[in-house]
């Protein structure tokens, strides 16, 4: 029998991505809110699409249902603009995901209902728990971004922020040999194999860079001087009118706050920035770099230095939001890609750049240090902030 303490966090996920979907007419299930998200419908049926794959597909051999909704719910079979006009109806929808996700859980804990030279059904149910649990995040992505103006009309900020320089919170890790991967259990294939890297010491900021210090940027011109910015973000950056982040709106007064899942809020100064993408993360450490003093030199990490300074527990203030990193996501060396697609990360595409670290709505099964994820370097729509290195010390 699957062990308990995997089912019972799929069924729970399993509730949460149908809970999200009731909650929503049928109308904002359909809708695209964002370029690089797709309608908050498709989520669910992705997930469910998923499992039926691996339990009826690849380990029955039936692949009537799968056959049926492959052109909506494959692995970049359709794009978020193209999805919602493909989406059946919301109540055929839940009936649909509700049903066969209690067949699912049946034949997890059953394993007489598997085929016997079938994939490891534990592996296979941790695999589905930790891939689903992304996908729940990228709903409630969507669900927030298709309330952000509705939520934040006529809110007034009470306590505005007040900007605040970076400061030097910075620890040093030491040149050495770090092991960088996934060490044991279920990963995901860009996780894998273990490396051992050699590291130059470097000084990490303690915490992701925070709100007021992101305010300080923005109203000392960060957005308006193009010194700040690559070729391709000054570019990002015009094409898309962006003055500030994704979430981040300004009341009448001229005062900013962000929106959520649960509508307008107040911006805490030492709350990260969330909401920036890859290119506005750049800007920022460039800025901070030319303030001269302590954040002299400053950059994004390298993943391999955001990794190593979280096993080591040199930063233990992480875990709020995802963290832009300033490599692409490639591969590791002796990388192996799975000969499936669905176990294939897309993002090794030499155009996306490393997320780590994990935000507040990251299930425990996916908030290991190993974890990658891959982002454009103009996503904003993300719970994304980032944090700065700095070279060593004098002396």
């Amino acid at each position: 029998m699957t062990i308990p303490r995997t089912l019972g966090p799929l069924s729970n996920l399993h509730q949460m991505l149908v809970q999200v979907v009731e909650s929503l007419p049928d109308g904002d299930l359909r809708r695209c809110p964002h370029r690089a998200l797709y309608p908050p419908g498709w989520y669910l049926g992705r997930a469910v699409y998923l499992e039926t794959y691996w339990l009826r597909e690849r380990l029955a051999g039936d692949d009537d249902l799968t056959r049926r909704v492959r052109h909506i719910f494959a692995k970049g079979a359709c794009t978020p603009a193209a999805a919602g006009g493909l989406l059946p109806p919301r109540d055929h929808l839940l009936n649909w995901a509700l049903e066969i996700q209690d067949e699912h859980l049946t034949r997890l804990a059953n394993p007489g209902l598997l085929p016997r030279d079938a994939i490891d059904p534990d592996w296979l149910a941790s695999w589905l728990l930790q891939a689903q649990s992304l996908i729940y995040e990228e709903l409630l992505l969507a669900v927030s971004a298709l309330r952000l103006d509705a939520l934040g009309a006529g809110f007034a900020v009470a306590h505005p922020l007040s900007p605040a320089l970076p400061r030097d919170d910075s620890v040093t890790v030491p040149q050495g040999h770090y092991r960088i991967g996934a060490r044991e259990g279920v990963a995901f294939d860009n996780e894998l194999p273990v490396q051992v890297v050699e590291l130059h010491n470097f000084r990490i900021a303690a915490r992701p860079v925070g709100n007021a210090e992101y305010l300080a940027f923005m109203q000392d011109g960060g957005y308006a001087q193009d010194v700040f910015w690559s070729d391709d973000g000054r570019a990002w950056r015009d094409d898309n009118g962006t003055v500030r982040p994704f979430a981040w709106r300004a009341d009448a007064a001229g005062h900013c706050f962000a929106v959520g899942l649960n509508g307008p809020y107040e911006l805490l100064p030492d709350e990260p920035v969330s909401g920036v993408s890859q290119f506005e993360a750049q800007a920022y450490a460039a800025w901070a770099a030319a303030q001269g003093g302590a954040t002299t030199g400053a950059v994004l990490p390298h993943e391999y230095q955001w990794e190593t300074a979280v096993r080591t527990q040199a930063i233990t203030e992480h875990g709020r939001v995802l963290e832009w990193c300033a490599n692409r996501l490639e591969p590791y060396d002796q990388y192996r890609r799975p000969d499936d697609p669905e176990l294939a990360t897309a993002e090794l595409d030499g155009r996306h750049y490393s997320l780590r670290g994990a935000t507040l709505h990251t299930q425990p099964c996916v908030r290991r240090p190993s974890l990658r994820r891959g982002g454009l370097p103009g996503d904003n729509q993300r719970l994304a902030g980032f944090r700065l290195v700095f070279p060593p010390a004098p002396g």
